[in-house]
C-alpha cells in the first residue's frame, strides 16, 4: 500500500509509504488520506493524528504523470469531490490535533499541508520547497494566505515566488515548525508529543484548536476556492505545459518565449 494506516493508543497514524517513486502523492493516495481523515473525525477513540513519511523523504509531492491524469475534472465531477480536495478539506477541518513528522524532502504539498497541522516537528535532513511558479503554476491549500500570516509578507514571497528549497533550521527560525530533532530521534519525540495530546482532556483540546482556528476558517475556503481556479487555469496554459515536458524530458525549460 502506498498509504499505511494504523491505529493505536488513540493515535491515528498516516504514513507515506511510496519510496520507490519519493513518496510521490496520487488520486489514489489522495483519497485513502481523505477517508482516513474522515474517518477520524467520527472514531471517539482517536484523539490525535499523525501524518509521517521515511527517514529519507517526506514527499514528493504530486505525482506529476498521475495528476496530469487526473488534472481536469470529468464534465460532471465538481473539483470539490476531486480526492486531492477531499484531503484538504478533511486536514484543514479536522477538530482532532494534527502532529506532522517531516524528514527528507516536503515539496509542494508536502511543505503546505504542514501550514494545517498543529504540531509540526523535523528532522535535521529535512528540506521544504513550494515550487510552483518553476512548473507555470501558483499556490494552493491555502498557502497563499496562511504563509504570509505565518512568517510574514516577505518571507513568504520569497518562498512562493522563487520557489527554492530551505532547510529546517530556517523553517524553524521562520516559526513554521515546532522543532527540529535528530533524524534517528523524530519519530519517536513526534509520538511522545502525540501521546500527550491524547492524555488531555479531548472537549478541551478540540475547543482550544477551533477557538483558535475559527477566525480563519472561511478565508482558507476562499483562498482555496480561489487557488483552485487559477491552478486549474494555469495547468492549461503554454508555461505550464513547457515546465512539465521540460520536467519530463529532464532539461530546464525555456519562459523566454512566453510574455
Amino acid at each position: 500500500m502506498d498509504i499505511l494506516t494504523s491505529k493505536s493508543n488513540g493515535i491515528l497514524t498516516i504514513e507515506f509509504n511510496r519510496p520507490e517513486r519519493k513518496n510521490a502523492i496520487t488520486a489514489v493516495m489522495y483519497q485513502i488520506m481523505a477517508d482516513a481523515l474522515k474517518d477520524a473525525e467520527n472514531d471517539a477513540t482517536t484523539r490525535a493524528i499523525m501524518i509521517i513519511g521515511k527517514p529519507a523523504i517526506f514527499t514528493a509531492g504530486n505525482d506529476l504523470e498521475d495528476f496530469m491524469k487526473s488534472a481536469k475534472p470529468a464534465p460532471d465531477q465538481a473539483f470539490e469531490n476531486k480526492s486531492a480536495f477531499q484531503f484538504m478539506r478533511h486536514l484543514s477541518q479536522a477538530s482532532k490535533p494534527v502532529v506532522a513528522a517531516v524528514s527528507g524532502a516536503a515539496i509542494g504539498i508536502g511543505t503546505t499541508l504542514l501550514m494545517h497541522c498543529d504540531l509540526v516537528y523535523a528532522a535535521d535532513n529535512a528540506t521544504f520547497s513550494m515550487p510552483f511558479t518553476p512548473l507555470g503554476l501558483c499556490p494552493e491549500f491555502a498557502s497563499s494566505l496562511l504563509l504570509p500570516r505565518l512568517i510574514g509578507y516577505q518571507r513568504a514571497a520569497e518562498k512562493l515566488l522563487l520557489g527554492e528549497a530551505f532547510s529546517a533550521q530556517e523553517a524553524y527560525e521562520m516559526g513554521m515548525i515546532n522543532k527540529v530533532c535528530r533524524t534517528e530521534e523524530l519519530l519517536q519525540f513526534a509520538t511522545t508529543q502525540a501521546a500527550k495530546l491524547v492524555a488531555l482532556p479531548a472537549a478541551s483540546i478540540r475547543v482550544t484548536k477551533r477557538l483558535m482556528k475559527s477566525s480563519q476558517a472561511d478565508p482558507i475556503l476562499t483562498a482555496m476556492a480561489a487557488e483552485n481556479q487559477q491552478f486549474s487555469e494555469m495547468l492549461l496554459a503554454p508555461e505550464a505545459r513547457e515546465a512539465l515536458k521540460a520536467f519530463f524530458e529532464k532539461r530546464l525549460p525555456d519562459f523566454t518565449q512566453f510574455k
